[in-house]
């Protein structure tokens, strides 16, 4: 059981119809009183508790928190189920998240991919980021809706989704300008750990790397802003 205390998170996680409840009241300022009203549209059940009894349950908080009982929401959907379910698709957009450990950044990512309509985020299930309210609230939400295939071997999923028609391609600041590279038909982009880029196993299955051309006076972009760039070059290519 844990809790969650963005704005956006409990919202998100109302509308997704997941398992959750009951809302913990503390004080009800105008944006927790939004989210009574959705609570009482859905049948979301309202304790009222102490200021000081909420500070135990969920230190952040913001005078309200939701109790979930799972560990992080997520759409959690098997790689082989979402390629059958892509039927005679011919654009599709897949991420491939390489050891990213850091909770913000994975909820960024995941944020990204919500807006600029990624079809599914693919991780290795024992290294991934796993810290549920962070990445919650650094997503806004998206958690609750982004579909996304835990998975024993990375390297195995790149094969298995080029055996699906997907060419992938990994972000990479020595690879070919990402406006450069016809980013149509079934993609997937691999993004590699903030530390160490994409593990080399990773790197050789890539049938290409892209990169972001900056001017900058430091080396790389944050994985979460690159992931958003280049899925927004993925969705302006295709419009």
């Amino acid at each position: 059981m844990g809790y969650l205390t963005g704005f956006h998170a409990i919202e998100e996680r109302i509308k997704s119809g997941k398992q959750h409840g009951p809302i913990l009241l503390a004080k009800a300022g105008p944006r927790a009183r939004e989210i009574l009203s959705l609570a009482a549209e859905f049948k979301i059940p309202v304790n009222r508790v102490g200021t000081h009894d909420l500070d135990r349950y969920a230190p952040d908080h913001r005078g309200i928190a939701l109790e979930v009982a799972d560990s992080g929401g997520g759409v959690d959907i098997s790689l082989a189920e979402f390629i059958a379910g892509l039927g005679e698709r011919k654009d599709a957009l897949a991420v491939i998240l390489d050891e990213i450990t850091d909770p913000h950044n994975y909820g960024a990512i995941l944020r990204s991919c919500d807006q600029f309509g990624a079809d599914l985020v693919v991780t290795r299930n024992r290294r991934s980021a796993k810290h549920a309210e962070v990445i919650s609230k650094t997503s806004a939400g998206a958690v609750d809706w982004v579909p996304t295939a835990e998975v024993a071997n990375l390297p195995r999923a790149v094969e298995d989704l080029k055996a699906a028609g997907f060419w992938i391609y990994g972000a990479d600041m020595t690879g070919k300008a990402a406006y450069d590279t016809d980013l149509h038909g079934r993609i997937a982009l691999v993004l590699g750990s903030e530390g160490e880029g994409i593990s080399r196993l990773l790197r050789d299955n890539c049938d290409g790397l892209i990169a972001i051309p900056s001017h900058g006076r430091i080396d790389s972009l944050n994985v979460s802003v690159a992931a958003g760039v280049l899925l927004y070059e993925v969705r302006r290519q295709r419009k």
